[in-house]
């Protein structure tokens, strides 16, 4: 898969279901958590793509067998397919980010993009499991929206699409992480050379420090540990199928 598959799969598939499709953004953070909890891996596993969203994913792909693996970066997947979708009759709505995000992010979409966005909505910071999802699908299938995306962090954006896809009537709902607060000009972006060199997570670090110094000091060690396990265990290259 690449970005512009991916845009393609997202805006001219006949979804063909009367259920509402999840997809994902995933980068190492997610992998690593799914293979210490097991009820987030069977969420990740019921989606209907999980696209690599980081370099060291891809990397880890290509070396499984899947040569033509591409990086899909997150806020580069969610800019593709606005811009795709200006001359569809496809709407999405934005649910996420702090009070005023979606809002400035809104007007973003509408201006660079000419895409159309039918509602936003920020959800209030709860445990995943705290939110009333009938009520927030209800807001959303008013509007009328083909896609929704998510601009949580992981893993709790993706138990938030997986838990609001039985209750909301649209086509997907995608995570999409930090695109919210990137398109924004909330958090600034990795150079496209840092990216490139899977060093990201290391520039993140920098500019957020307080709030990412933990996660990344446990993920970027995990992430080789998991690797280097099914290496040595004979498992590295049996890719899934």
């Amino acid at each position: 898969m690449n970005i512009a598959k991916a845009v393609e799969r997202l805006l001219y598939t006949n979804n063909g279901s009367s259920e509402s499709r999840c997809m994902s953004a995933s980068g190492a953070h997610g992998l690593v958590y799914s293979k210490r909890n097991h009820e987030f891996r069977v969420i990740l596993q019921s989606f209907f793509l999980n696209l690599p969203d980081g370099m060291p994913s891809v990397w880890i792909g290509r070396l499984k067998g899947a040569k033509k693996m591409q990086r899909c970066y997150g806020p580069d997947f969610f800019k593709e397919t606005m811009i795709a979708s200006a001359n569809t009759n496809k709407t999405h709505f934005l649910c996420g980010g702090k009070e005023g995000v979606a809002a400035k992010l809104k007007q973003v979409c509408e201006t660079q993009f000419a895409a159309t966005i039918s509602g936003t909505y920020c959800p209030p910071f709860l445990e995943v499991s705290d939110y009333d999802y009938p009520a927030i699908a209800q807001t959303i299938n008013k509007t009328k929206a083909n896609i929704v995306w998510i601009g949580l962090s992981t893993p709790k954006q993706e138990v938030f699409a997986y838990n609001l896809s039985k209750y909301v009537k649209v086509d997907y709902v995608c995570c999409v992480g930090a695109a919210f607060d990137f398109h924004i000009g909330n958090v600034k972006q990795a150079p496209s050379w840092v990216q490139k060199i899977g060093m990201e997570w290391f520039f993140r670090l920098l500019m957020e420090p307080k709030r990412l110094w933990k996660r990344y000091f446990e993920i970027v060690p995990l992430f080789i540990y998991y690797n280097f396990a099914e290496l040595i265990n004979g498992n590295f290259f049996k890719v899934s199928k």
